[in-house]
Order: C-alpha cells, then structure tokens, then sequence
C-alpha cells in the first residue's frame, strides 16, 4: 500500500473512533430528529386542515400538546402513580403465591409418581423470600451505602434531564426551519447525487411520520383493549395496567411480554385462574393488534421481519443501552429505507457484469 492509501486508513479507523465515542451524542440528536418529525407530522395535519401558515400551525402545535401535558398531569398521572405504586407492593406477594403454587404441583406430582412428598423442595416456600432482621449489624453500614447510592441516582437523574431538555430544544429548532436543516445536510453531499439524497430522505421522512401515527392508534386500542377485559375479569388497578400495556406496546416484542407482569401478579392475589385469564386476554390483544389493528393503521407502512426487529433490539441496547431500545424500531425504519433506496436500488441493481470482473455503474442521481 502507498502512503496515502495507509494515510487514508488511519483517517477512517480515527473516524470510526470518533463516532464510537460520540455514541451517545449521537443516538440523543436521532432522538431529537424523531421528536421534530413527529411535530412536522402534526404541523403538517393542521396545516392541512386548518390552511394556515407554517409558524401559526407549529403555534398552535405547541399550545395543544402543552395543553395535552397539563390535563395528563392533573388527571392521569396521580391515580397511575398511586396505583403503579400499588402494584409494585403486590409483587413480592405475588411471587410468594406463585412459588407457592410451583411448589404445590411439584408435591403432588411427587406423590403421584414416588408415593412421597419430596422433602428438598421446602426452599421453594421458605428460603428464598423470608424477611431479613431488621435489626441486624450491618444496618449502619447499609444506611451509608445507601446514601451514596441516593447520591448517585440524582447524579443520574440531573444527567437525564439535562439530555431531555437537548432532545427538546433541538427537536424544536429543528421543526421550526425543517427544510433549511435537511438542506444543510444534503450539501454533504457531492453534487450530482444530492437530487436523489433529498428524495431518500424525504422517503425516511414519510416512513418515520406513518411509523409514529400507527403506533400511536395501535396503543390506543391496546389499552382500550386491556382495560375492557381486565375490567370484565374483575381484577383490580385496571387504569394502571391499561396504561402500562399502552405505552410498552411502543417497544415491539419485549414490551408487550412486560406488560403481562403486573396483571398477572395482581390477578394471581385473587385467584389463579385469573392469572391464566389474564395471560390469554394480553394474548389475544397482542395477536389481535399484531394481525388486525397494525395492518389496517399501516398499510402503507415498511414491513419489518420480528427477527430483525429483535436483532437491532438487542444491538441497539448494547449499543446506547435504554434509549437504544426505545429508538430501535424509528431507526430500523429509517435504516431499511436508506438500504433498499441507496444500497439496493442505486448500487446493487446497477452492477454489471465486465469481462473478467464486476463494476458498478456510476450513480448518476437520477
């Protein structure tokens, strides 16, 4: 290799470095670029509707989610709260009811097949959830712990907020001049393919707003949904569980499997087979949403392989850790448009076959 062909490596590997380290940068300004297309995509409705102007219709926008945040805040958010808590007081319960239960059946499937109950089988009862003495030495040291603990989770917590109000800010810079921004990025680019770079972005851009509006009527339904039938089953904290199954139905395959905990544990108090009717009415919700509501909401909307959702799932969460998850499926929707458009269409299809070796075409922009 020449020097600057080992110039340019270095050059590439120093890049690659960059951006690693710049991970979580960059994953909170992917964020930010969700959030202002998900405004665009309102502003645009009402600009739609109303014939208005950009800045009167981003106005009103604004005024309306503010409003939206307020009555959620006064009327939503203290009965989920208190009943969230509720629900967090249940579990060790519940578990202590189910180990309960495991243990049960083994017993008696012991003394079906042996004649005898299986005396290694009390720890399932009573070794792993008996109350530690509260009186014990280590308590002092524990309390000091603790508080370098609660030391360290407001740290966390001012670190979350501070890159909340990032989001927020350049979420809203951005949804005031969306076009003087992507403009900004297509002269990136050389010259005679920013015509079709517009156009792929443009495509991110209708693929990411049909991705937000479908899966803010499939929660919608969700929870509906879950509220009508644990209402009908008579279990209890309904609001809370409906609300939990609503907004973990935006993270595809683990957070409907989450949502299922806390009816089931509450379910599982009053009797178990409430807790089987729980698991098969949030199985027949999550099949119904999956085959029924989804498709009718998006029809138009890429359709993404359940295995490569989960992979960029687990990818994307080792990555940039929770937001990662949160974001993985908007940046698999934008990711398969930018493969099939620029990969796909624009290399892939045009490569040709020359005596003794392969070329692509040039890329015209076209």
């Amino acid at each position: 290799m020449k020097f600057g062909q080992w110039l340019g490596l270095a050059a590439l590997l120093a890049a690659l470095v960059l951006l690693w380290d710049l991970r979580q940068s960059l994953i909170l300004l992917f964020a930010a670029l969700v959030l202002a297309m998900a405004l665009c995509t309102l502003v645009g409705s009402l600009r739609r509707r109303l014939g208005c102007p950009r800045p009167l219709a981003l106005l009103l926008t604004l005024v309306l989610l503010l409003l939206t945040l307020v009555v959620v805040a006064t009327a939503v958010i203290p009965p989920f709260v208190d009943q969230f808590s509720q629900l967090l007081l249940k579990l060790p319960a519940a578990a202590h009811t189910l180990l309960e239960l495991l243990r049960g059946g083994i017993d008696r499937a012991s003394q079906l097949l042996y004649g005898s109950s299986d005396p290694s089988l009390t720890w399932l009862g009573n070794g792993l959830l008996q109350p530690k003495n509260i009186a014990s030495p280590s308590l002092t040291a524990g309390l000091g712990g603790g508080a370098w603990k609660l030391l360290g989770l407001a740290g966390d917590l001012g670190t979350a907020l501070l890159q909340l109000l990032f989001v927020i800010a350049v979420a809203l810079m951005v949804a005031v001049q969306p076009s003087a921004y992507r403009e900004l990025a297509i002269l990136l680019a050389p010259s005679f393919y920013r015509r079709r770079l517009r156009q792929v972005l443009l495509l991110c851009g209708e693929a990411l707003s049909g991705w937000m509006v479908g899966v803010l009527i499939s929660s919608l339904c969700v929870a509906c949904l879950a509220a009508l039938g644990l209402s009908l089953l008579g279990v209890k904290l309904v609001a809370a569980n409906a609300l939990l199954a609503g907004l973990l139905n935006v993270i595809p395959n683990i957070g409907p499997t989450l949502s299922t905990v806390f009816p089931i544990s509450v379910a599982l108090l009053d009797a178990p087979w409430k807790a089987a009717a729980v698991l098969a009415l949030y199985v027949c919700v999550q099949n119904l949403e999956s085959y029924v509501i989804t498709p009718s909401v998006m029809q138009h909307q890429l359709k993404l392989l359940p295995g490569l959702t989960l992979s960029a799932q687990l990818i994307l969460t080792v990555l940039f850790g929770p937001l990662g998850l949160l974001l993985a499926l908007p940046l698999s929707v934008c990711l398969q448009v930018i493969i099939r458009e620029l990969v796909i269409q624009d290399i892939m299809n045009r490569w040709q076959q020359r005596p003794g070796h392969f070329m692509p075409q040039v890329l015209s922009g076209k």
